[in-house]
């Protein structure tokens, strides 16, 4: 177990009301909204999911953020737990368009959330004029109540028309892809630089369709919080983890950290620093039908970039000098 600075219960209270939120509205709120409908308040939770259908293709044409949301003061406790921060290397110009890679995505990718999805780390003053999404798996968009949620912090869906939309509208849109994925979670160990990108090439392709730049992105320290129980390949448990994802869209991932008491363990994230480094953009032209072998050129390039700005502040940020990335 790591060694650190025991935090304030009030910041993992918060912190453990972020995940916990979502499970309240999906096994307390949407009860509720339906149980409703059998009562005389029925014109209440009737008028939302009439709005609802109504509102059905806003995720995928530019969400419907709220400054209120991610201003909200519980995400400076959030980033004051572990703590998190980002750091920019190059100014990005409100003139463009981009997409940024995120890497890793670790267990729950707080480091992301927590600079892309509010304004607990300054995002807007570091990047002014520039709009942050952070694209998620589209079958949270399908569930009442959590899209909205959802939407208000800046999240949009990893579809293709979501993505294409914020990219053809307007500019000074940065569309932020979790590349690894999901799949990618189950790599997230202590001491682990370990990517899934070798082969995830679709959002080049989707960059050069409108000419927007690639930015690379690494979270130093998104993997040391959280320990995890890694099953071998030929194992039951990893055979029942990839079962899962194809039925459910995510992993069944088993890991642990601590608990409220000094040295106990819990689901509680290690407090550990948090760094997002925020790469320089690689200009990409605007192609739109790019050949493979064009898609397979910025893809390298993009790699190229990204252990770069690994390796320039990878012992900064706690790696030894020795570590590289791994690309699967």
């Amino acid at each position: 177990m790591p060694c650190f600075q025991q935090p304030k219960h009030f910041q993992s209270l918060v912190l453990l009301h972020w995940p916990l939120s979502y499970l309240g509205i999906f096994w307390i709120l949407q009860p509720l909204a339906i149980y409703l409908l059998f009562t005389s308040w029925w014109p209440l939770p009737a008028l939302y999911f009439a709005w609802l259908l109504l509102d059905w293709k806003t995720p995928e044409q530019g969400g419907r953020r709220s400054a209120w949301v991610r201003n909200w003061c519980a995400w400076t406790h959030i980033r004051d737990y572990f703590p998190i921060s980002i750091l920019k290397t190059k100014d990005l110009s409100p003139e463009h368009n981009y997409l940024m890679g995120v890497h890793p995505h670790g267990i729950l990718t707080f480091g992301a959330f927590c600079n892309f999805c509010t304004e607990a780390t300054g995002f807007s003053k570091i990047f002014p004029g520039i709009t942050p999404h952070l694209a998620t798996l589209s079958w949270f968009f399908k569930i009442p109540f959590i899209r909205d949620y959802l939407m208000a912090k800046g999240v949009c869906s990893v579809s293709q028309p979501a993505i294409d939309y914020l990219l053809s509208h307007g500019t000074g849109n940065l569309v932020g892809i979790v590349i690894g994925g999901v799949g990618e979670a189950l790599q997230s160990a202590p001491n682990t630089t370990t990517l899934i990108l070798q082969k995830r090439k679709g959002f080049v392709r989707m960059a050069l369709q409108h000419g927007a730049h690639l930015v690379p992105t690494y979270t130093f320290g998104e993997t040391e919080v959280y320990d995890q129980v890694v099953f071998h390949k030929d194992s039951y448990m990893y055979k029942f983890q990839s079962y899962f994802r194809q039925v459910v869209g995510f992993y069944f991932c088993i890991f642990y950290g601590r608990g409220f008491r000094q040295g106990s363990i819990g689901l509680l994230p290690y407090p550990l620093p948090i760094v997002t480094v925020v790469g320089e953009p690689l200009p990409l032209p605007k192609i739109e039908k790019p050949s493979q072998e064009m898609v397979d050129k910025y893809h390298a390039l993009y790699m190229k970039a990204l252990t770069k700005l690994f390796d320039q502040h990878k012992t900064q940020y706690g790696c030894p000098e020795t570590q590289k990335l791994l690309f699967l």
